[in-house]
């Protein structure tokens, strides 16, 4: 571990700029499977299935890119510029959201996760291999870490009591970093999955990464094989959670024994009703919007998804935004 302070710092239009040039080339090169294998959608009948006519789009100014999303205290979330690795700090109620961490050269922010009770926000480095650490009261850098090297992109990343456990979308791997109960953070273990969570291919596999039963059983999503699977902590086993293809498949939120699930390129959530012993789950639902351009990860405020627009493969985006859509 790596642990190092920062005081947080304007940009420079200049330097922003400069920055941006060269992540949007980088982000180029390690994205073009982000959105998964490309499926036929699977969506319920039109009589289910809805637009929202009372979604909202918050922009994130100043955005080069875009991917990851998570929420906060009250009604505060963060999401982050994915080829910066910046982090914007925003308020799902007022509808604003501002620049909050500019990031040292080099980094990335995918998946992103808070520690409302330390203070702490943990964001995964994509292909950089690393995870970082952030004081969500003064934006300092409180650590990063290393979690792998070669070939490898850290994707998304779930809070349980123990602590964040992150995925690895080039490997059968995922990586646990220990929080103590005053957020003191602890050298990073590496969990050997077996079962078909372990299944790589030539394109991005584990993605989204959630938790039920208080942290006991990680659910994660794979998406090169359509599917969400359960995954013990301790032994690394997975097991199939039998829901039918769920192309595209992106970030993934439990709340109890629902799921959503994050369908990137097809811009849909789909909302996944759990067997109470996980082996099997039941699209209830399919959440689509006409804001939605390629969303990835997703938060939950009450009754309320939040979203990051990604707009991967889209030309000329036009600015990157948080689109939120009742959870239905």
């Amino acid at each position: 571990m790596n642990s190092t302070q920062q005081t947080p710092r304007r940009p420079t239009a200049t330097r922003r700029a400069t920055r941006a040039a060269v992540a949007l080339a980088a982000t180029a090169l390690l994205l073009p499977a982000a959105g998964a294998v490309a499926a036929p959608s699977t969506s319920l009948p039109a009589s289910v299935a809805s637009h929202r006519h009372q979604d909202t789009s918050i922009p994130l100014p100043g955005a080069s890119s875009a991917e990851g999303i998570a929420k906060g205290e009250g009604s505060t979330f963060y999401a982050g510029d994915l080829g910066l690795g910046d982090i914007f700090r925003g308020d799902i109620r007022k509808g604003t959201a501002e620049l909050f961490i500019d990031a040292p050269d080099g980094r990335a922010a995918v998946g992103l996760k808070a520690d409302v009770r330390n203070d702490l926000l943990f964001v995964s480095g994509g292909g950089t291999g690393q995870a970082y650490v952030y004081d969500t009261e003064t934006g300092a850098a409180v650590a990063d870490f290393q979690l792998a090297t070669g070939d490898a992109f850290i994707n998304d990343v779930t809070l349980t009591r123990d602590g964040a456990y992150f995925t690895d979308s080039r490997s059968a791997e995922l990586y646990f970093v220990p929080v103590g109960d005053h957020g003191e953070l602890g050298e990073p273990e590496t969990i050997a999955l077996s079962g078909p969570a372990a299944v790589v291919t030539p394109g991005f596999n584990l993605n989204g990464i959630t938790s039920v039963g208080r942290g006991r059983t990680l659910i994660v999503a794979h998406s090169a094989n359509h599917a969400i699977y359960t995954v013990d902590p301790e032994t690394g086993v997975s097991a199939d959670i039998a829901t039918g293809a769920l192309p595209n498949v992106d970030g993934i939120l439990a709340k109890g024994d629902t799921v959503y699930a994050v369908q990137n390129r097809i811009n849909q959530v789909s909302r996944i009703d759990l067997s109470k012993d996980l082996t099997r789950g039941e699209v209830e639902d399919v959440i689509t919007s006409p804001l939605f351009n390629v969303p990835t990860t997703v938060a939950l405020f009450g009754n309320t998804l939040a979203l990051v627009n990604a707009k991967f493969g889209v030309v000329d985006p036009g600015g990157y935004e948080v689109v939120t859509v009742s959870a239905r």
